[in-house]
């Protein structure tokens, strides 16, 4: 699904940068994409994906 519309960024890439990165701000997200917040309507959004990464897996979806 897209979270963000202006840079086309989907769930999976900014998990996959989250992770790769061990991004702790929407920021260091949008730079392992390669881009930048344009509106900040996803900012509530990346933050939910970057605290589920961090969440130990048998806390995900509990």
């Amino acid at each position: 699904m897209y979270v963000c519309l202006c840079n086309a960024l989907t769930d999976r890439q900014v998990k996959a940068a989250a992770e790769a990165t061990n991004a702790t701000r929407p920021s260091e997200v949008y730079a392992a994409c390669g881009c930048r917040a344009q509106c900040g309507n996803c900012i509530k959004k990346l933050l939910q994906l970057m605290r589920n990464e961090e969440a130990p897996a048998s806390l995900q979806g509990a």
